[in-house]
């Protein structure tokens, strides 16, 4: 998966540094946005976890760095919430201008506050999700409340927040008062996901008792227990993103899935020479992918390479014929692993003799054994892994009949 990265203007001039995610196929069914945590960055691992999950549901996700923060324009005082509001008004812009516009939007910690205010102002967001939202804006003060003095008496402060320095000024601070998360809250009346860990030592779980109280129905909540509040295991960030691809579903209007005809065969590839590079569309009776070339010959790099899938199917066929040999022989084979290099050798490098030595296509399988094997059992799974119908074909002489539909 490769992110694309894009600048977008904010009302006050300022660049804010995104990436823009595609579903592999490149086509989206839907269009989302992202915004961080406080004093975070779009490039955190919590934040691309759960925008590259939400691909694989059909949606283009635009995850980017609020004023002041990352590599956006700006300074950190300039990002107060009003500010963080806005820079979420100026990506819709830029996302129904440019692309088409969003219909979800996604906030982490007060970034969950910020796209509930956007969506009130947003009609063509259908659906709001939030991961570890805080009820009250000025919740976030707590954080630097060690400054607050300093402020009304200085002005520009330079305080801690998480270890690192920032500056900020009263306009900062005095921005956090100004916004009644609760009433709108109240009025959003759009589907609502609220997702929270229970032990959230930065965003208490109260916090999502209140957001629940105040939403109206249509709303939901899911329980990330274990989690801290920055996601920092990456498996509660991928839980967090295919559960959000889940949920939303049920709120917006299914896209028809473009089938490819293999018409009578058993599959077809597809390459649309006008839209992409080498990114092929492929496709069985049942089942979807893609191939693509890597960046190296001129390729986009959104799919495996048509050698890739040569390989995958050899490994494949191995594995399965394996399991298979080993059940048949009550053999305690619990995982099989079997890792596939193909490149071109010569034949004196392989040490075959030929009369006429040249250049040939190679296949390296190399297997790895999990269970309770003695070195027999190991040897005849390795003669087994032979015999495959991959590895036969591989091996035998193929006609290939190609004739013009």
């Amino acid at each position: 998966m490769k992110s694309t990265k894009l600048e977008i203007q904010n009302n006050k001039g300022y660049k804010l540094q995104a990436y823009f995610e595609l579903p592999a196929n490149q086509k989206p069914s839907y269009y989302a946005i992202f915004a961080h945590c406080f004093t975070c960055t779009s490039t955190l691992n919590a934040v691309k976890n759960i925008s590259r999950a939400l691909t694989n549901h059909g949606f283009a996700v635009v995850r980017f760095d609020f004023t002041g923060l990352g590599k956006s324009e700006g300074e950190f005082a300039d990002s107060h919430f009003s500010a963080n509001v806005s820079d979420l008004l100026a990506v819709n812009t830029y996302l129904e201008e440019n692309y088409k516009a969003p219909s979800l939007l996604v906030g982490h910690s007060l970034g969950g506050a910020a796209v509930i205010t956007a969506a009130s102002k947003l009609e063509n967001i259908k659906a709001v999700a939030t991961i570890g939202a805080p009820a009250t804006v000025n919740h976030v003060t707590k954080l630097f409340s060690h400054g607050l003095d300093d402020v009304q008496q200085k002005g520009d402060v330079t305080v801690n927040i998480g270890g690192r320095p920032f500056k900020i000024n009263q306009e900062f601070v005095d921005d956090f008062s100004k916004t009644n998360l609760p009433e709108i809250t109240k009025n959003l009346r759009k589907p609502l996901l609220i997702m929270h860990a229970p032990f959230d030592a930065i965003v208490g779980i109260e916090n999502a008792e209140k957001l629940y109280q105040n939403a109206h129905h249509p709303k939901s909540f899911i329980s990330l227990d274990g989690a801290d509040h920055l996601l920092s295991n990456s498996r509660d960030s991928m839980y967090v993103g295919n559960m959000i691809g889940n949920w939303v579903e049920r709120f917006f209007d299914s896209q028809e899935n473009t089938m490819l005809d293999t018409e009578g065969e058993q599959l077809v590839a597809h390459l649309n020479l006008r839209d992409d590079n080498f990114t092929t569309s492929i496709q069985t009776k049942k089942h979807a992918f893609i191939a693509d070339e890597p960046d190296s010959v001129g390729g986009d790099d959104f799919g495996p390479s048509p050698y890739d899938y040569l390989s995958a199917g050899l490994a494949a066929c191995t594995v399965m014929t394996l399991k298979l040999y080993a059940e048949r022989k009550k053999w305690d084979l619990q995982e099989v692993y079997a890792y596939i290099t193909y490149s071109k050798k010569h034949s004196d490098d392989l040490m075959l003799n030929m009369d006429k030595p040249k250049r040939m296509d190679h296949l390296k399988k190399r297997l790895k054994f999990v269970g309770n094997l003695n070195e027999d059992q190991k040897n005849r799974l390795q003669e087994i892994a032979s015999k495959c119908p991959v590895h036969k074909t591989l091996q035998s002489e193929v006609i290939i009949e190609t004739e013009r539909v």
